[in-house]
């Protein structure tokens, strides 16, 4: 069972990140923990992926004349991991943006409070 779970480890390390992610997402009612749990869960997508493009004693997809065969890391995964980073940096950057307006117009971060404000805001 323990050797099962040393093997599994990282795929164990992104669905407990996912986990606490969705959790940070969906309980907190503050815009920037809502934002750090969108980065878990981009986080853990990532662990995801690099733990599946692993190979155990691989090396660099690297291919040049008169080399032998051998075991090769996959690439896709990582170029994948690498795309992601880019775009979540991004939405982090628009979330954060949008929180600090957010922020100077309803002197608030808590979300309840921003959409309380904005109603009464609506109604006058």
């Amino acid at each position: 069972m323990a050797e099962l779970i040393l093997q599994q480890r990282f795929y164990i390390a992104a669905i407990l990140l996912f986990a606490i992610g969705i959790t940070t997402l969906f309980l907190h009612p503050n815009l920037i923990k809502k934002i750090i749990g969108l980065n878990l869960m981009d986080t853990s997508v990532f662990l995801f992926l690099a733990a599946m493009g692993y190979v155990e004693g691989g090396s660099a997809p690297i291919l040049e004349e008169g080399m032998e065969r051998a075991v090769r890391i996959n690439p896709v995964p990582g170029g994948l991991v690498l795309t992601g980073i880019v775009v979540a940096v991004s939405t982090t950057a628009l979330f954060l943006a949008l929180t600090c307006r957010l922020y100077k117009r309803y002197h608030s971060l808590n979300l309840d409070v921003i959409l309380m404000r904005s109603k009464e805001e609506h109604h006058n």
